[in-house]
């Protein structure tokens, strides 16, 4: 025990002095998807441009048995090594264990019930049930078709944690204001599926949502909505912004998509009412940091959320004016709650069907 502690030591040293090599391997959905592998490589490159001597490298996985040969090209050359996605789990833990000299990092990579975390290895998940619930909330507040939809992509943790929380928040809704808004929900089997994910979404909007929160591709449901909100409003697929709020406020209302793991908003302005934001970028970034700096390498399970600042939701650049002032301020007032631990959202099927808010008394 003694002579690990001495080589992590040596180790720390040596990356203080010499800089680390940091390789990134994507999720199979590969950069570029605009969500969770894209906010890592933020992180990455935050990393570079704010820490000392920090060289970055990415590794593409277009597949899931890419893991393996990427995994072993990034452990066999990098001081720091990090691994993005769910799936990627076991194989990462298998080479956290086989090069204890390198430093693994795990986005949305948790540990199985019991499962020793190598002292080489940190795993960041979030609290996806508490960002869920505030778009819940706020998709509750917006419909005037009283339907809302979700679709995620694979039925994973994750994705899983982002349904039950959007479901909690318009549960929360209809319980606070006495009303019964429905939630539509649906999978699509895969993360880079677009011809499935737009035809899941239509049929969500053609059975009466009017608002759909996306675990998926995003862009197909923006596709979707484009082309439903578009022949609602009677305007061209490319109309500006200011034409689609002028025309929701004179239908009173429209067709909108939320976003989820990065700010997505500008994908589509005046489609995508808001996006979820987990901050992989700031997990990353600490990742490495600790790497780098801390004399212990801040190993084990992270899990953050609201009170952590590792969950939220965009600021609504383009939409919110179309959303009253009044839910604007709920929405904060609950984010306190939660903030405050006031109120624990659930994170499955069992939580949600005892979850109670009916006590919360909204002061305003």
């Amino acid at each position: 025990m003694k002579k690990v502690f001495v080589l992590m030591i040596a180790l720390i040293m040596f990356v203080n002095m010499f800089g680390l090599k940091v390789i990134m391997v994507t999720d199979a959905g590969g950069l570029g998807d605009k969500s969770f592998n894209d906010g890592t490589w933020a992180g990455v490159q935050m990393a570079v441009e704010q820490l000392a001597d920090i060289e970055a490298e990415i590794l593409i996985s277009k597949e899931q048995t890419d893991y393996v040969p990427n995994l072993t090209n990034a452990a066999q050359r990098g001081d720091v090594v990090i691994g993005v996605g769910f799936m990627m789990a076991d194989v990462l833990f298998n080479f956290a264990m086989q090069y204890p000299d390198t430093f693994f990092i795990g986005i949305d990579i948790e540990p199985s019930p019991n499962q020793v975390i190598p002292s080489n290895l940190a795993l960041y998940t979030f609290k996806e049930e508490e960002g869920g619930f505030l778009l819940g909330y706020l998709a509750a507040s917006m419909t005037k078709t009283n339907t809302v939809g979700f679709i995620g992509g694979l039925e994973i943790p994750p994705v899983k944690r982002y349904e039950i929380g959007y479901r909690s928040g318009v549960k929360a809704f209809n319980e606070v204001k006495g009303k019964n808004v429905t939630v539509i929900t649906g999978y699509v089997g895969s993360f880079t599926d677009s011809l499935k994910t737009k035809q899941i979404a239509l049929s969500h909007y053609n059975y009466g949502a009017d608002i759909i929160f996306t675990g998926v591709t995003t862009a197909a449901v923006i596709d979707a909505a484009k082309e439903v909100g578009s022949s609602f409003y009677g305007l061209p697929n490319n109309a500006s912004l200011n034409q689609i709020i002028d025309k929701y406020f004179e239908k009173g209302r429209g067709y909108f998509v939320i976003g989820y793991d990065m700010d997505q908003d500008y994908m589509a302005p005046g489609y995508v009412l808001t996006s979820s934001r987990k901050k992989v970028d700031v997990a990353a970034f600490e990742g490495i940091r600790s790497a780098l700096y801390d004399r212990n390498f801040n190993y084990g399970h992270h899990v953050l959320g609201i009170e952590d600042e590792g969950m939220g939701i965009s600021p609504m650049k383009y939409t919110k004016g179309m959303v009253p002032n009044e839910v604007i301020a709920e929405l904060v007032f609950l984010e306190k709650l939660v903030k405050d631990r006031e109120i624990s959202i659930p994170k499955n099927e069992a939580e949600l069907g005892s979850f109670d808010v009916s006590y919360i008394n909204i002061p305003f």
